[in-house]
């Protein structure tokens, strides 16, 4: 921890840009983060003895989080580290994990651990892209996964000369064939195909399944690799898993279908029909049907996905939480299959929920959380990542029969909070315009005085489609301890509430939401405690859109920090890594409805904006590419906004990322909030 605080305290100090915040002793500063550490993916043992989970820490020197896997004992006790790596899978016979870990020259690559005693680990892949979505066979004896098939796209030149020996010519040009052909956060996406393989579990070679100019995995709205969802048959004669296997796969908007592949032949059988964005299947524990999310094909921007079933033929396929609406994540079959386990958003929580395969849903946890449920052992106990208002996130376990007995069986933050201070969290609940109900939350300064007025930050999610949720949040905690007011609200367009709600900017972002926002602003001053000549804006991504549009529609916020913003729509769908998503936002293409996208563009309102306001986006950024911070920088500059641009090296979609790039968002924001002040009488609506 003291290498890195020492560099940034040097570098701020050289910059002079950057004033140390205020929060001290007893508060939770940004520089915290360098103690913080995560958790993820708990992986239960089928006996439901022991759990297996992620641990991440800063790796100080390399300036990143670093993984881990640790195993800890069902009621909480013999927490200890188990081998570098993460992402672990338990094999159905309770004998191993397999997991990925760093392999040197080969990358990262599939390896395999014993659970006994001895502890025994093989690598099991080798030179080859880094393998995904690992699944076990039912007997234990295989392991399937997905990896990428070189297909580069190449170029016929016939006449073109060639080098002189020793000549360093130019190397030779990426050809470029599809849409979406790079990704955040990856750069330039390999040139092939994501398919499916499977390798016998004591090590071997990798058979590939699947082949062809087409990719396994539902690349849903954004046309992009974030892996497959694939599940084994009971017999272990074949795998289910998520494609589109058109040729036009890559121009088509949210379209992906359930494949059943056959394991001996390579046969592959398609079991959906209907149009829509169909991924995620798992088959019952009977083989007699698949569970998978999704919702019939529509135009709209939102729709709920509902939780799916169809016979394994590819009969009856029906919804069975069409009533719930809210999206179903993560089904899990009950060991009888009559039962599906899934989980879903609802108003700032997440619970577990369980849907009957003859019809009905009911909730199987309650309560103001985010649960977040990885596995379910055959003995019917659930491991989850539970984080509430003032709980990080933690590892806990329950039997799904009772979740009355929840056991907490990791604290990984307890040292760094011990002696700290939170502030504490006020929901909301406030009319916006159309009679819409609009919910939000209120972080206060810890030692709140009611008879004070504080200032106050609005915070504004991305997405758009997203939920800001009751778990815990550094960032948001920082601004209390530094004696801000941090306000936080999921307007129309976010999930959690259902279709309509979701759907309400459909054609139309920014609109609506503009107004739950500044209803949210107004519910908040009605309390009292805010100094309406101290209110901030801030945002990042689909926040960076909207923190943007607010201050070219209202002057009431006396500074702005603008993040990793989209200002041009028109410019955007095409520059972004996300060129489908991009060319959906309105009806038409940009070149048949020109007027709409510049209508719902910031950039058009530049003239508008009065609000001093620092922009800040990643160098690396693929998402909400820098071009259109550049673009929005030059536009201030020419109407003379107060502005500044900070460009963050290393950094893709967001500022955050690296450790340090958190602390210095934090700070520059704080330092630049704290310059401008606002005479409220002044306030006009352009």
């Amino acid at each position: 921890m003291r290498t890195l605080r020492i560099a940034l305290a040097a570098l701020f100090a050289a910059g002079g840009a950057v004033a140390q915040e205020t929060a001290g002793d007893g508060r939770l500063t940004a520089s915290h983060i360098l103690d913080w550490e995560r958790v993820s993916g708990p992986a239960i043992s089928p006996d439901g003895s022991v759990v297996i989970y992620t641990r991440s820490h800063v790796d100080q020197t390399k300036d990143r989080w670093a993984s881990e896997l640790w195993i800890v004992d069902a009621d909480g006790s013999r927490n200890r580290f188990l081998t570098k790596g993460s992402g672990p899978v338990w094999s159905p016979d309770g004998t191993r994990i397999a997991y990925l870990a760093d392999a040197g020259d080969d990358g990262s690559q599939i390896f395999v651990r014993w659970m006994d005693a001895e502890g025994a680990t093989s690598q099991i892949t080798r030179d080859g892209p880094t393998p995904r979505d690992i699944h076990w066979s039912p007997d234990s004896g295989m392991i399937a996964f997905t990896r990428m098939v070189a297909a580069p796209e190449i170029w016929d030149l016939p006449s073109l000369p060639s080098p002189p020996e020793g000549a360093q010519w130019t190397k030779t040009p990426r050809i470029v064939r599809k849409m979406h052909f790079r990704q955040d956060r990856v750069g330039f996406l390999e040139e092939g195909y994501r398919h499916l393989f499977v390798v016998p579990a004591d090590g071997g070679a990798a058979r590939q399944l699947t082949e062809g100019g087409w990719h396994v995995g539902s690349r849903g709205a954004v046309g992009l690799d974030y892996g497959a969802g694939l599940d084994w048959t009971p017999d272990g004669r074949g795998l289910v898993f998520d494609a589109s296997r058109e040729e036009d796969a890559d121009l088509r908007y949210r379209e992906s279908h359930i494949h059943f592949v056959d394991l001996a032949t390579g046969a592959i059988r398609q079991i959906t029909d209907k149009r829509g964005p169909w991924s995620g299947p798992v088959v019952s524990p009977d083989g007699k049907h698949v569970a998978f999310s999704g919702y019939d094909w529509t135009e709209q921007t939102y729709k709920v996905s509902d939780l799916q079933v169809i016979g394994f033929d590819g009969s009856a396929m029906r919804s069975l939480s069409a009533s719930l609406d809210r999206d179903a994540n993560n089904p899990i079959w009950g060991p009888d299959s009559d039962r599906i386990y899934f989980t879903a958003d609802d108003r700032g929580s997440r619970n577990l929920h369980v849907a009957m395969l003859e019809g009905g849903t009911s909730p199987v946890t309650e309560g103001t959380h985010l649960l977040t449920v990885s596995t379910i052992s055959a003995t019917g106990v659930a491991a989850a990542v539970k984080t509430s208002f003032h709980e990080p996130a933690d590892v806990v376990v329950f039997p799904v029969s009772d979740p009355s007995r929840t056991t907490r069986v990791t604290a990984v933050n307890d040292d760094v909070l011990a002696g700290i201070e939170l502030g504490e969290v006020e929901e909301l609940w406030y009319d916006s315009t159309d009679g819409t109900r609009a919910q939000g939350w209120v972080i206060k300064p810890p030692g709140f005085d009611p008879a004070r007025q504080y200032p106050m930050v609005l915070h504004i999610h991305g997405g758009p489609h997203a939920m800001y949720n009751v778990g815990f949040n550094n960032a948001f905690q920082n601004f209390a301890a530094n004696d801000y007011l941090l306000l936080y609200t999921n307007p129309r367009g976010s999930t959690g509430y259902g279709t309509d709600f979701g759907n309400a900017i459909d054609n139309g972002y920014p609109s609506v939401d503009y107004d739950d926002l500044m209803a949210g602003v107004d519910a908040t001053i009605e309390r009292g405690y805010v100094d309406e000549s101290r209110m901030y804006v801030t945002g990042c991504s689909g926040g960076g859109v909207l923190s943007s549009w607010v201050i070219g529609q209202t002057n009431r916020f006396a500074a702005a920090s603008v993040r990793c913003p989209v200002v041009n729509w028109m410019s955007f769908a095409g520059t972004a890594d996300i060129v489908r998503w991009g060319y959906s936002r309105y009806h038409g293409f940009p070149w048949d409805n020109a007027e709409k996208y510049l209508e719902h563009s910031s950039l058009m309102y530049v003239d508008r904006v009065t609000t001093p306001t620092l922009l800040m986006t990643g160098e690396l950024d693929l998402r909400t590419p820098m071009s259109q911070t550049e673009e929005y920088y030059q536009a201030l500059k020419a109407v003379g906004v107060p502005t500044e641009l900070v460009r963050f090296y290393d950094e893709y979609h967001g500022t955050s990322s690296q450790p340090s790039n958190f602390i210095r968002t934090q700070l520059y924001m704080l330092d630049w909030f704290s310059r401008y002040t606002r005479d409220p009488a002044r306030e006009t609506d352009p």
